[in-house]
């Protein structure tokens, strides 16, 4: 994933995690939040050490770095997203972690949105 996706500040996680609103499900919890500057989404990854030592941590990244750098041209502007693993991710393969991670993308109601009325997109 590019640099300009990346969320990095702690500041900025503490402001998703303060306003945004959060998604989950067993495996994932997703904040989102929108921003005010114009900018691309920008998405930050947690994983705590309760999930598995660092090459499982580490493994959990890479996954869901690779599966988001797939959908960031999907995913709306000017939101910041900030996924966090749970401890039944560590036993994931790539495609059951791509599902679960769809999964909640969509309860956010970021990926597969439907069309607004005009034709155009929102």
């Amino acid at each position: 994933m590019q640099s300009q996706y990346r969320l990095k500040r702690r500041g900025d996680f503490k402001r998703a995690f303060r306003i945004g609103s959060s998604v989950a499900n067993r495996q994932f919890v997703l904040y989102r939040s929108r921003r005010r500057d114009a900018g691309p989404v920008r998405i930050g990854i947690s994983v705590s050490r309760k999930v598995g030592n660092a090459v499982i941590r580490n493994r959990i990244r890479r996954l869901v770095k690779e599966i988001t750098r797939q959908w960031v041209d999907d995913l709306p502007e000017r939101t910041d997203l900030i996924v966090i693993a749970r401890k039944p991710a560590a036993d994931m393969d790539y495609h059951q972690m791509k599902s679960s991670l769809r999964h909640v993308f969509r309860r956010a109601q970021l990926l597969d949105r439907p069309p607004a009325k005009n034709g155009l997109l929102r």
